[in-house]
């Protein structure tokens, strides 16, 4: 098995265009593999510098590979099984700023570089007062960002062509502008000049974006396996599955200099990320939040088998295409595209994704993920979706605890104030007790849910069938129903 380097693999060396902070396994599976394919079909014609954004990281180990890493997809993709393995060569090189901050600095003198990207989690985007202009370098990343984009501004002199096009990929709602109003905070407190905040403001535009691709990383289990397939010692080897979506609000102008969407890929620039934030959350995370304990109390382990269920695969379609997508306002066949890959997804082979790792902080997720739509379902059509209000029944019951028939514990996790919460309103024994409680908690939901009309009726219906006919008899009553 050979050594993976830019001497026993073929690679292209290509103008460095992207600064990207953040060398996880997200990144090189999703950024670095649309670029890879960028390359190959449009003339793009750029690499990627990683920027390490923390003090110990794999850029060394990146750097030892020459950036080269093979990236396993697996999962359905418009009905067929996709399994392949692509060797990714868009990456350059990799720079630890606290160990080579001259490196890092003298990247922004390049000309050519144009767009920064990064992923440096939900807490990366963040104001640090402790921060200084003059660190080498700043601890957060917008310090480091700003230190970047001034040292750029003075060496350029100002010059209007040579901003850059910034695309963070936290995933936080309305990411660029945290990111933005964050860099604002260290111009203001650094007292940097007028001129540098122009600069910023007019030539470095901060695209809000929204990134979906499950990307499990290093594949522990069958690593020996690929590393035989492709042959090389691939230390930085990576694993998603096949399906991706990259939304950025932006004006359509950006793809003449990014061209993702002519490498026929499934980026999308949009004027408002909002709608398709709203569809992730409604269509993916939503069913998930109530096929969970639904699945679960049904003797049902894992998502993929969930979906497969004779029973429970008509819930879960019935949630998904008849409530949910319902109270949304894209166009229908987007919707029932998307939701179709979210089905592919689901019932992915190749991933065990168990249905109580779904069920971690359960009522904070609904309330989040389902309770809107529950909500404008009932204002659009007069009635309450059955299918989601036996979802919170069945996280409700799920919080009860105890054991299931087949002797597996039912373990609820969630704020302790909640888990006692509802462990104290079960000791009653009373279904309309505990109805009633569960919806009139306004330190979970922020309001009396039993002042929506008809949903603590439904709701208690659900309950009592669940105790006294079990999930999986309550579910197919709701189906044959319907």
């Amino acid at each position: 098995m050979k050594v993976l380097n830019a001497i026993t693999a073929p690679k292209t060396i290509r103008p460095e265009k992207v600064v990207q902070f953040g060398e996880g396994n997200f990144l090189r599976a999703f950024v670095d593999w649309i670029i890879n394919k960028m390359n190959q079909s449009t003339d793009f014609n750029g690499s990627v510098v990683i920027v390490q954004p923390l003090p110990e990281g794999r850029v060394p180990v990146l750097n030892e590979q020459d950036g080269l890493y093979y990236l396993h997809l697996q999962g359905i993709e418009q009905g067929k099984v996709v399994d392949s393995v692509e060797l990714i060569d868009s990456v350059s090189r990799g720079i630890n700023p606290y160990k080579d901050p001259e490196a890092y600095f003298s990247l922004a003198e390049q000309p050519d570089i144009r767009f920064i990207i990064s992923n440096t989690t939900e807490a990366g985007i963040a104001f640090d007062p402790t921060c200084c202009l003059d660190d080498k370098p700043a601890s957060s990343y917008p310090g480091k960002l700003t230190q970047f984009l001034y040292h750029r501004y003075l060496h350029f002199k100002g010059d209007t062509t040579k901003g850059c096009f910034i695309m963070p990929c936290e995933l936080i709602f309305e990411n660029g502008k945290r990111l933005k109003e964050t860099i604002n905070q260290y111009i203001s407190h650094w007292n940097l000049e007028d001129g540098f905040k122009t600069w910023f403001d007019t030539c470095c535009p901060v695209y809000s974006t929204l990134v979906d691709r499950i990307v499990p990383g290093y594949p522990k289990k069958t690593a020996d396996k690929l590393k035989e397939r492709i042959q090389y010692d691939d230390k930085m080897l990576d694993e998603a599955e096949c399906f991706h979506l990259w939304v950025i609000e932006a004006p359509k102008t950006l793809a003449d200099y990014f061209p993702a969407d002519k490498a026929g890929l499934n980026v999308l620039f949009v004027p408002s990320e909002q709608p398709y934030h709203e569809r992730k959350v409604t269509l993916l995370n939503g069913p998930h939040t109530v096929l969970s304990p639904v699945a679960f109390l049904s003797g049902i382990d894992i998502v993929r088998d969930a979906c497969q269920h004779p029973v429970v695969g008509q819930y879960i379609n019935k949630v998904m295409f008849e409530e949910l997508m319902e109270t949304l306002d894209l166009p229908k066949e987007e919707l029932i595209s998307f939701a179709k890959s979210v089905w592919e997804r689901f019932i992915n082979p190749f991933v065990d994704h168990q249905v109580t790792s779904i069920m971690l902080n359960a009522f904070p997720k609904f309330k989040t993920r389902d309770l809107p739509g529950l909500k404008r379902f009932l204002q659009r059509k007069g009635v309450l979706p059955q299918g989601i209000v036996l979802g919170l029944a069945a996280i409700i019951t799920y919080y009860k605890g105890g054991i299931r028939k087949d002797g597996t514990p039912i373990l609820p996790s969630d704020d302790n104030e909640i888990l006692k919460f509802v462990e104290s309103l079960w000791m009653t024994e009373d279904i309309d007790k505990i109805t009633k409680g569960v919806l009139g908690a306004s330190f979970i939901w922020g309001e009396d849910l039993n002042e929506v009309p008809g949903l603590t009726c439904l709701l208690k219906k659900d309950l009592l069938s669940i105790q006294e006919n079990g999930m999986l008899e309550t579910v197919q009553n709701l189906i044959n129903h319907e």
